[in-house]
């Protein structure tokens, strides 16, 4: 396992800031989206940057750890530290995943080819996207032995869900993280208002194009008249190219003489999500696979305890980066009564509104056992690729590291929800 220093990383940016040499990257968040954002096209920074209805849930995130305060312990002798957690028998140096983010092509052609590498680079697991820009078995090849999980749609096909998960096995992935919050899409005013949807130009679709059962369905549904009828437009048309150009298989016209591109739209469109989903279905998922399953979403004491009954190895405790639902509860809010309910049976992760070392520190303390960040790496993507990934990794590893150790502690073992106070 690497071991990464902080007061080392911290000495490395001040001297190479000595010699004038000052990262785009920057290690403060607010910045670090800003600058992202300016080299972002306006499509897909409505994509990325935006949430549900009136952003209520992306500011209930931040609200979440607003209230708490940590309480730093003097005199601790913390001259030596450990960071590392571990995680279904896997030791990780930091209590650090990269989590699933869709249609990553939108803000840097290597897309999730770049986050493998710097998954790998700095070992920091990395949990595939169901809406990856590249094949999983793509991504897999490029991390060697480095962990990496699965996140799983389940589509309206239990024949693809079957196909995606033994895929993942195939391919390495060690659990598969099953999203619940997103049988349908949610209100994404940012995208609404102009009218996009990357998928309909056939982005972040490669693990169904890639998919043999998927490919098998498309072969099916082009023997039926299309029920997708744009208007003839400009825009129309430059999609229609787009969706082309995108389709992994074949030269241009070839394609498009195929019809099979925008067979892959239409067909992705009309299955990848699936409100009918129950508990009961949960069963299936378990039948065909051995790896361990995380459910993401979960945010009530009572849906985690349904977790628990119904086999699941661990729960991330998500609202989609408050994609989904507007005025949802913050995922930290949400964060103690599910930490109760679970009583330390299976591990619990964080996603959603994690912004900095102090938010990792605060949620080990509250009982996690990682933390999940989605912007901020993408942001990194977009501002410098795979280095730009892993400039925005060392951040969040060194200002957790920093802020555990001036808190007092020298290895998670010791934080506890005794080091933060409410203060609202």
């Amino acid at each position: 396992m690497i071991k990464f220093s902080a007061v080392d990383f911290q000495k490395k940016i001040y001297l190479d800031g000595f010699s004038g040499k000052v990262s785009t990257v920057s290690p403060h968040f607010e910045t670090l989206e800003q600058a992202a954002i300016a080299k972002m096209n306006t499509k897909a920074a409505a994509y990325i940057v935006g949430g549900a209805g009136n952003q209520q849930t992306i500011l209930a995130n931040r609200q979440g750890f607003e209230k708490w305060r940590i309480v730093p312990r003097m005199l601790r002798n913390v001259s030596e530290s450990d960071t590392s957690v571990n995680l279904l028998g896997h030791q990780l140096p930091s209590p650090l995943l990269l989590a699933p983010v869709g249609v990553a092509e939108m803000v840097h052609k290597e897309a999730d080819l770049a986050t493998a590498r710097a998954a790998k680079a700095t070992q920091t697991p990395f949990i595939f996207s169901n809406q990856a820009s590249v094949p999983m078995e793509a991504a897999a090849a490029e991390m060697g032995d480095s962990l990496r999980f699965f996140q799983l749609y389940w589509s309206k096909s239990r024949d693809l869900v079957t196909s995606l998960v033994h895929r993942a096995e195939a391919c390495g992935c060690k659990a598969i993280v099953l999203t619940l919050d997103t049988t349908m899409l949610g209100w994404r005013t940012k995208d609404l208002e102009i009218g996009h949807l990357p998928f309909m130009e056939g982005k972040g679709i490669a693990q169904y194009t890639s998919d043999p059962v998927f490919q098998k369905l498309m072969d099916e549904s082009l023997k039926e008249v299309s029920d997708i009828k744009p208007n003839l437009t400009l825009s129309a048309i430059e999609g229609l190219i787009k969706a082309t150009q995108n389709y992994p298989v074949g030269g241009f016209f070839q394609k498009l003489k195929s019809g099979r591109p925008m067979a892959a739209v239409k067909l992705f469109t009309s299955l990848y999500t699936n409100p009918a989903l129950t508990w009961a279905d949960l069963a299936f998922l378990r039948e065909i696979t051995t790896l361990p399953i995380f459910l993401k979403g979960i945010l009530h004491p009572d849906d985690a305890r349904q977790a628990l009954d119904h086999g699941m190895n661990g729960i991330v405790v998500s609202n989609h980066g408050g994609r989904q639902v507007d005025g949802s509860i913050g995922s930290f809010e949400a964060l103690p009564k599910v930490v109760e309910a679970v009583a330390g049976r299976v591990p619990i992760l964080l996603d959603s509104g994690i912004r900095g070392g102090a938010d990792m520190f605060m949620a080990l303390a509250m009982g996690a056992r990682a933390v999940c960040i989605g912007r901020p790496y993408i942001y990194g993507l977009a501002l410098n690729g795979q280095r730009g990934i892993e400039a925005v990794i060392k951040h969040f590893m060194a200002d957790f590291e920093l802020t555990m150790r001036l808190a007092g502690c020298k290895s998670v073992s010791e934080i506890n929800p005794d080091m933060l106070v409410k203060t609202k």
